[in-house]
């Protein structure tokens, strides 16, 4: 059976940034389960990010959190570790959180804290599309079921 790695939170995992997640349904974590093995990652605490934590965003090649706070290792760290794991499960695709700092796939949020939206990808979705492994949002779950 074909391995996906999946951002840990769109699995009801509470690492979102606010402590909380951003769970699919159960019928569709089914759907996925049916095709897939499932690898779930959160690359913000696997890099050593504390959960809850204030929130992130790129600003250019840096990551910095709402306080102002350079956070670009953490996340730096964190995309090294899930691309070890998707090489080590020999995942070609991933399911990611769209709009993070970290898992962003074409749109992230700007670094201005103000909800605007530009073209870009998060650190983690950059380095695994730069070693072959495809990426998709949980709007792109069509592609994928």
């Amino acid at each position: 059976m074909e391995k996906l790695l999946v951002s840990a939170c769109l699995l009801g995992h509470n690492c979102k940034y606010d402590g909380g997640n951003n769970g699919l349904s159960t019928e569709i974590v089914e759907n996925l389960r049916e095709k897939y093995e499932l690898i779930p990652v959160c690359p913000e605490t696997a890099g050593g990010l504390s959960t809850p934590r204030m929130p992130s965003e790129r600003k250019g090649e840096l990551v910095v959190n709402s306080a102002g706070e350079d956070v670009s290792r953490e996340y730096r760290k964190g995309a090294e570790y899930a691309l070890n794991l998707a090489e080590e499960n020999n995942c070609r695709k991933a399911l990611f959180k769209e709009r993070s700092p970290s898992c962003g796939n074409g749109r992230i949020y700007d670094g201005s804290f103000s909800h605007s939206l530009i073209s870009g990808d998060g650190v983690t979705s950059e380095l695994l599309k730069k070693n072959g492994i495809e990426i998709f949002g949980e709007s792109q779950l069509d592609k994928l079921i």
